[in-house]
């Protein structure tokens, strides 16, 4: 009997584009980070791709990546994002599966994702054809392979989900064991009732399915899953190891496969350092030869199934009461606030329901128009979805085609298919697993529908958002002030809407703060300058503007007239209309710049009103980075008058602070938050500059420590992070500096003995390449007696020293 083992990490977030804009807006929850995703990014998935195997002293030893010896399934939506804001990390996990590949017998490790995460018993069967192939495609895309396993979103599965699967080739999936009814052996008669997890975990079976197909299911162990996700095993990597090899039992006569499955993200993100616990077990186990590290492709090519397993139906793994997490208030929660209710998930689907059922058949008459099969055009508009280039639009196009388009024809077809993305897209599981309907991911989702609702009436001119909203009222949030989710569409959701006359607002608000060349790309829009005034006087502006704005997704365009007047500060006034002519448009530049020049400023805002109408904006209108990008240098001489005063008080009274903390007596609060102010933004600062002074923030470090002034350590941690990054990738691309590696050195010195934590990884990841190539060489040239690679290699084993590594004669 041998033992084999595979360790599945599920690694996925919703996606959180704007759906107007294509792009993940700024997320305060998740600072210092710019949103979840780069935060989750940094704390797990880049981890994951370099791991740090340390020694008994606990210093590295080594850097591996461990998606290539793991099994692993990314969402197609995470992917897409992380291909363009973590590139290395993307082109890390796509290098694993091709390593996998050559560890396990031709068998990639990396599984494909039903696309956008929608529950699939939930779904109508027509979006779980397109949820499967779009989920195909896009891996096929991007792993260069067909999938041979895919991995079912909450591992929500029914017969149908099961055989829309094996439909499409994929020849296996994984499941819980809770989500087993019933096996048997292969051609035997009798079934035998393994309900309630009983199922034998360590080998695969056969699922039957109506349509006469059949698919391959892993059931994977539930006790070491579930230590993994929240009994805190990844603390120990050994003890983890140790676990894994408590899975098997003696008395089995057949080789056994232990398997666990969770969410990626316990690896690092719910659990800091897991991915080093993760690394050292799979470490530990191979290099004590416990068991054979495999994954489920080359487990189930040598070990075909035997048995054969009936499942309870609409199940999954995160609901003991199958799927209701996405439907009802079944009492599964993430552990909100006692009292809360989850009501509302009832009527949220019920709207999301009628509005695509009275989509749909908008949809099919429409597009037939233009279209051969309406929905086999839907199922293969992924290739433009991860193409957008001219080109691909033109040739799919042509195929899907019932005559060739006109101009108006793309843009409408476009239109039409990208309702019906939406309308998927409003689907993704996250936006019913939370507690609270004014969650971001539930209000994520109904952007998704608004944006749905948007594109039927422009096109179809039905209006389908009274309807919807009057289902969305019966959704009841636990916040009174939310009230329902009627209120909260109306709160959060409608200001995010986007037009491309709100485009030419934020444009020409942004214009004033920033230069764009002629042709500008703002998220998804193209903006062309084709005329632009601006006139001064003191610190008041005007800025009056022709533009056309293209939304690059449909290729839809207008051409916009704006007119912003700003009076410093944040006060700004700001107009826009759809073009109208070149007289109308000469003779608006002519009237408000005589009434600049006379300096009427209540005239010009008259004319705004009778030019523009209600479509007045503000630096409210910015979009949420733009926006705060503004609002940073217009606060900069408040904030620099600030810090001036607290300076002062700080300067004045610090002596004091002192006194008192030798008393261990409590300073005023107003002191201690003048000199948190002070210390903590000056130290910033100088983490944020190129030509940080070491000498000053050793003595504002010792000053905080003597008058007992706390740090805000995750942002000063973040700050430091950013700056060791520079002087690295400095490094990597002068190495032989000497200078520079001394700066280096001494930064990474001066963590040590800091009163917080920072991520070295980009740092480390840096030293580690140049330790296994440039550092050879310089010892090579140190050891034939040149003085300069002496002195240079004395410096680079320094700067290893401070950044943990175990040198070894140029391996680590």
């Amino acid at each position: 009997m041998e033992r084999y083992v595979c360790i599945h990490g599920h690694f996925y977030q919703p996606p959180r584009e704007n759906p107007w804009l294509e792009a993940v807006e700024l997320q305060d929850s998740a600072a210092p980070f710019h949103d979840w995703n780069e935060r989750v990014t940094a704390e797990c998935y880049a981890p994951n791709g370099t791991a740090r195997l340390l020694d008994s002293e606990g210093r590295i030893e080594s850097i591996v990546n461990n998606y290539a010896k793991i099994s692993f399934n990314f969402g197609p939506t995470l992917l897409s994002w992380m291909k363009e804001g973590a590139a290395d990390i993307y082109e890390a996990i796509l290098q694993a599966d091709q390593l996998s590949r050559e560890r396990f017998s031709g068998h990639g490790s990396a599984l494909a994702q039903c696309y956008n995460h929608m529950i699939m018993p939930l779904a109508h069967p027509r979006d779980k054809r397109t949820q499967v192939l779009w989920g195909l495609r896009d891996f096929e895309h991007r792993f260069g392979r067909k999938p041979e396993g895919m991995w079912l979103p909450e591992t929500a599965a029914d017969d149908d989900s099961l055989d829309a699967l094996a439909e499409y080739g994929i020849q296996f999936t994984i499941l819980s064991p809770f989500q087993a009814r019933s096996v048997r052996p292969v051609g035997g008669a009798q079934w035998q009732d393994v309900s309630g997890g009983h199922v034998d975990p360590s080998r695969p079976y056969w699922v039957g399915l109506p349509s006469g197909r059949r698919i391959a299911v892993f059931f994977y162990d539930a006790p070491v899953s579930r230590a993994v996700a929240f009994e805190r095993l990844l603390s120990d990597g050994e003890n983890f190891a140790y676990r894994l090899m408590d899975g098997y039992d003696e008395s089995r006569a057949w080789d056994q496969l232990m398997h666990i499955a969770t969410d990626g993200e316990s690896y690092g993100h719910h659990h800091r350092h897991g991915e080093m616990a993760l690394a050292y077990a799979i470490n530990f186990i191979t290099k004590n030869k416990l068991a054979r590290l495999t994954n489920y492709g080359e487990f189930l090519e040598r070990h075909p199934p035997a048995w054969e397993a009936q499942i309870h139906q609409r199940s999954s793994w995160s609901c003991a009461h199958g799927v209701e997490r996405w439907n009802s208030h079944c009492g599964c929660h993430s552990g909100g606030k006692r009292g809360w209710q989850q009501q509302w998930r009832f009527p949220l689907r019920r709207a999301l329901d009628w509005l695509r059922d009275h989509l749909a058949p908008k949809y099919e008459s429409k597009a037939q128009e233009f279209l051969k099969d309406p929905w086999r055009a839907r199922d293969e508009y992924i290739a433009v979805v991860l193409d957008r280039s001219p080109e691909n639009i033109a040739g799919f196009l042509e195929r899907h085609g019932r005559r060739p388009f006109t101009e108006a024809d793309q843009i409408t077809t476009l239109r039409l298919l990208e309702m019906q993305r939406n309308g998927m897209l409003m689907y993704t599981s996250c936006g019913w697993f939370f507690d609270e309907i004014s969650g971001l991911e539930t209000v994520q989702i109904i952007q998704y529908a608004a944006r749905a609702i948007q594109l039927a009436k422009d096109l179809l001119g039905d209006d389908f958002e009274p309807g919807f909203l009057e289902i969305l009222a019966q959704a009841k949030s636990n916040i009174r002030e939310h009230r329902n989710g009627r209120h909260i569409y109306e709160k959060f959701v409608k200001p995010a809407i986007v037009d491309r006359e709100k485009v030419g607002a934020h444009y020409a608000v942004s214009s004033l703060f920033e230069s764009y060349p002629e042709r500008a790309r703002i998220y998804s829009f193209t903006v062309e300058q084709e005329d632009r005034q601006l006139f001064s006087a003191g610190n008041a502006r005007l800025a009056m503007g022709r533009i056309k704005v293209t939304f690059e997704t449909t290729r839809n365009s207008d051409r916009i007239t704006y007119g912003v007047l700003h009076f410093g500060d944040h006060n700004l006034n700001c107009g826009v209309r759809y073009y109208q002519g070149p007289e109308a448009y000469v003779e608006l530049v002519r009237e408000m710049k005589a009434a600049f020049d006379r300096a009427d400023f209540p005239q010009i805002i008259r004319l705004m009103d009778r030019n523009f109408g209600e479509s007045n904006y503000s630096l409210k209108s910015l979009f949420r980075d733009e926006q705060r990008k503004v609002l940073t240098q217009v606060l900069a001489s408040t904030r620099i008058d600030i810090q001036n005063t607290f300076r002062l008080i700080t300067d004045r009274y610090i002596p004091l602070m002192r006194f008192l903390a030798d008393l261990h007596a409590p300073a005023p609060k107003a002191l201690l938050v003048a000199a948190e102010e002070v210390l903590n933004n000056e130290l910033r600062n100088q983490f944020e500059s190129d030509g940080m002074d070491l000498e000053r923030v050793r003595s504002l470090l010792a000053e905080s420590e003597k008058s007992e002034v706390p740090l805000d350590a995750e942002t000063l941690a973040y700050a430091l992070k950013g700056h060791l990054d520079r002087l690295s990738v400095q490094l990597q691309k002068a190495p032989e500096g000497t200078a520079l590696l001394a700066r280096l050195a001494a930064v990474a010195e001066l963590v040590l003995n800091l009163p917080f934590e920072v991520n070295l990884w980009k740092t480390q990841n840096i030293y580690h390449t140049l330790l296994r190539t440039v550092y050879r060489d310089m010892r090579s040239k140190a050891n034939q007696g040149i003085e300069s690679a002496r002195g240079w290699t004395l410096q680079f084993e320094a700067l290893g020293e401070h950044l943990g590594f175990r040198l070894n004669h140029g391996r680590a």
